[in-house]
């Protein structure tokens, strides 16, 4: 099968494309043909190793080269073949996994406990664009956040992969909600669903009069004191992502907000996705809001699978609406 294996740590270009075996499911595996993946932060943070703090945590990017060398965290396709041990699906199944590994390939293995059908109404694009982004949103809405019906609720970061659907997430779990984007984003915020929209360009929200119960700091371009500003006396503040740096950011920002926690009336809260524990549950669960029509992907770019160096370099930059999604 081809694939794009990452050897060692550096630019979109360190990824290589390659001939490799198919592998083989193990007894509770599921073999996907793999139509479809996504592009994000995640990816290109192991591709690069940075931030360099994180070659030092258990579990992380790796120390010396790269812990994964196949990386595309998101998958959507069809089942080849099963391990004895699968009961849940067969070959011709279509389905979508956040897998951590293995999507910029032809083939992948995915655990049966891991995996979902996709839904029915999106194409394997659309459903490749969920995934990742979309559990790391449900669980900052839902799970950190807390959002009841009838809050305000602020998304710092509104148009990216993980804002617009925390936007549409928030608006499902019957939230008022204020999404936080440049300007050339504010018409595709309000088209899905945000109530109000601010322009950052033109306008600080951290230091207007209004109040918050819940911040999702999806952008993290302030600091955790700015956020306090905004948010009601027992309000949330869900920390989700950051702007990267080569040595400690976002890691830095996260952890100076959550030990802010401990001082003040207002919850400071971590978004991790890594630490998931239930994504087949959770993709369950955006699978059927995305039949009812209250969670819809937006894709920014297609690219074809020779082209995935060209995807990631668009996506680390930082500019793209929605998600990057490419097609095997």
């Amino acid at each position: 099968m081809k694939a794009f294996v990452l050897r060692s740590f550096g630019s979109p270009d360190a990824l290589e494309l390659t001939d490799l075996d198919t592998p083989v499911p193990g007894d509770t595996e599921v073999l996907v043909r793999v139509r479809a993946t996504s592009v994000q932060p995640y990816d290109w943070h192991h591709m690069r190793g940075e931030p360099r703090v994180a070659r030092l945590m258990g579990g992380g990017v790796g120390l010396r080269r790269p812990s994964i060398p196949v990386l595309g965290a998101d998958i959507a396709g069809e089942v080849e073949a099963v391990g004895k041990d699968v009961t849940e699906f067969r070959p011709g199944d279509e389905v979508f996994a956040m897998s951590m590994r293995g999507g910029f390939a032809e083939y992948a293995t995915v655990q049966e406990s891991k995996l979902a059908a996709k839904p029915e109404s999106l194409s394997f694009e659309e459903a490749a664009a969920i995934p990742m982004a979309a559990i790391t949103a449900l669980m900052a809405v839902r799970d950190q956040g807390q959002v009841q019906p009838g809050q305000q609720v602020l998304v710092n970061g509104a148009s990216g992969g993980v804002g617009t659907f925390a936007v549409q997430l928030a608006k499902a779990f019957g939230a008022e909600v204020t999404g936080v984007c440049g300007p050339r984003n504010t018409g595709l915020v309000r088209s899905i669903g945000a109530d109000h929209v601010i322009d950052y360009t033109k306008e600080d929200f951290t230091r207007q009069k209004r109040r918050y119960d819940v911040v999702l700091d999806i952008a993290g371009n302030h600091p955790g004191r700015a956020y306090r500003r905004v948010l009601a006396r027992k309000g949330t503040c869900v920390v989700v992502g950051g702007r990267a740096s080569r040595w400690l950011e976002p890691a830095g920002h996260a952890f100076a907000t959550i030990a802010m926690g401990a001082f003040v009336s207002q919850r400071m809260r971590l978004t991790e996705v890594g630490s998931c524990k239930e994504s087949k549950q959770n993709l369950i669960t955006l699978s059927e809001l995305a039949e009812e029509g209250k969670v819809i992907p937006v894709i920014d770019r297609s690219f074809p699978f020779e082209q995935i160096p060209a995807a990631v370099r668009y996506q680390e930059e930082g500019h793209s609406r929605g998600k990057v999604v490419v097609t095997i």
